[in-house]
């Protein structure tokens, strides 16, 4: 008889919240905390979304997205999760970079970018200092007609290599392009330009340990396997929540699925107003990635000068077009040393992550698809010969994931890695004004992708659920004593 991961579930919760990735975990603490109940249901094995892991024959533990994020995932998980857990955040300090334009080390800051712009890149200081200022000054209601690219075009005039240096690392980081507006990447870059990149020292398999722990001790009732079929709704608002054939009422849901899925396949486009859905319709997922897993054999090492982030690359000119391209020149390399899990095994390992569209992968035959792994696993291997020579022989794990990969495992749309673009986060937010007590939460407009923005993104939504509660609260007290007759 399968197992029934919906034993002991209660029939009704306040609030549902939808998907473990790190902005709904984040979304269901915090309510939790503030003594809501509250049901977290994931429909993959493991929480984490994408921030997780996976382990291989010979120990091996590999990272999906852990390389890395600013300074404020610090202040975030002090504040929202744990001292334990920020405690744990160490910065990278070496952050490297080869191509044919340039080959160099940066702690990536602010200071130590001024000093590589000015003295190696001959850019006037006071152009630098200007940049640096409007990046820093840049928010979400900003005018949002300038690109990137003409951002870059203003402050350096003609520079395609410091629009490389400035650029590369964000596109790494969440999806960026030179086509977005200018907004989406001014305010992820002045937030790692603050202090420099962070990891988490002890792996995602530690950090999401002592997460779910801390949901536990806040009184979130945590489910895996736990596959949401549909958000029920009526002209009142949200309803209930069908989960693995099961009914489960809720007033109300945080969706941390994919938006566009949360809209057309969980809720229906029926529910929602006709000028709402075309908006929606309009929302362009983002891009999605390829990553190469590589597992050193016991007694193999890589020498630490390697760097922490290698972004390398083989093209003569950042272009967004090459670094979606199967025809792969552009690879970012994450070096995960012993330090990296202080607690296990002495062990190293290698991931290499390149942007990728899926309609690259989504339609090949199984035999092509599987010779398009491997190619991408020994071009992969050959590329980081140059850094690691003899890698092919240190190597004894070693994988790959494609976005049918991260579509499969996730769930996200086309395999986004990213969510959506931009113009996702006004619909994202207008969602509980279309359908009271449904909100979303997630990798949704550039400005909120990547750890950090997907954690305080969580932050904001569980906020806003809170205010919402308390009001119902409030009103339904005077009129009403069952949760069922108060939604």
């Amino acid at each position: 008889m399968p197992k029934d991961f919906l034993k002991g579930c209660q029939d009704f919760y306040d609030v549902v919240v939808i998907g473990a990735g790190l902005a709904g975990l984040t979304a269901a603490n915090i309510l939790g905390r503030a003594g809501h109940k509250v049901l977290l249901l994931e429909q993959h094995y493991k929480l984490g979304g994408l921030a997780t892991w996976f382990r291989r024959p010979k120990s091996h533990i590999f990272d999906i997205s852990l390389h890395g994020f600013p300074y404020g995932m610090i202040k975030s998980c002090r504040r929202y999760w744990s001292e334990e857990i920020a405690n744990s955040i160490v910065q990278l300090e070496k952050i490297r970079f080869d191509n044919p334009m340039f080959s160099l080390t940066t702690t990536f800051n602010r200071d130590d970018f001024t000093r590589l712009l000015t003295s190696q890149f001959g850019v006037p200081a006071e152009s630098v200092k200007s940049f640096f200022e409007t990046a820093r000054g840049m928010n979400f209601f900003d005018d949002q007609s300038m690109t990137t690219g003409e951002l870059f075009e203003k402050f350096f005039p003609g520079r395609e290599d410091v629009v490389r240096l400035l650029m590369e690392p964000i596109t790494y980081a969440n999806g960026s392009t030179l086509e977005d507006p200018a907004i989406t990447y001014g305010i992820v870059f002045s937030n790692f330009m603050a202090k420099g990149v962070f990891i988490y020292e002890g792996g995602t398999d530690d950090l999401v340990g002592k997460m779910g722990a801390e949901l536990k001790r806040n009184g979130v009732d945590c489910r895996i396997n736990c596959d949401v079929e549909k958000i029920e709704v009526d002209r009142n608002g949200v309803q209930a929540v069908v989960v693995n054939g099961r009914r489960i009422g809720c007033g109300t849901v945080v969706s941390n699925s994919n938006l566009k899925a949360t809209i057309f396949n969980l809720v229906g486009e029926d529910k929602f107003d006709r000028g709402f859905v075309d908006q929606a319709r309009e929302v362009r997922l983002n891009n999605s990635s390829t990553q190469v897993y590589m597992g050193l054999k016991e007694g193999c090492t890589i020498e630490e000068s390697t760097g922490d982030l290698l972004f390398s690359s083989t093209a003569p000119l950042f272009r967004t077009e090459a670094l979606l391209s199967r025809d792969i020149t552009s690879r970012t390399f994450s070096f995960y040393y012993p330090r990296t899990r202080p607690d296990g095994k002495q062990q190293f390992a290698v991931v290499s992550s390149t942007n990728a569209n899926y309609s690259d992968w989504a339609n090949l035959s199984e035999q092509d698809y599987n010779e398009s792994k491997q190619d991408l696993i020994d071009t992969t291997l050959d590329a980081l010969e140059k850094y690691v020579p003899g890698i092919h022989d240190m190597i004894d794990t070693v994988d790959a994931a494609t976005p049918n990969t991260f579509q499969h495992y996730t769930k996200h749309l086309s395999g986004a890695s990213f969510g959506t673009k931009f113009e996702g986060l006004g619909v994202s937010r207008a969602l509980p004004e279309q359908i009271p007590g449904l909100y979303h939460a997630g990798s949704v407009g550039i400005i909120m992708s990547g750890w950090l923005g997907a954690i305080n993104y969580g932050v904001i939504v569980a906020n806003d659920v809170d205010q919402q509660l308390m009001k119902k609260g409030r009103s339904g007290a005077a009129g009403s004593a069952t949760p069922a007759t108060s939604n």
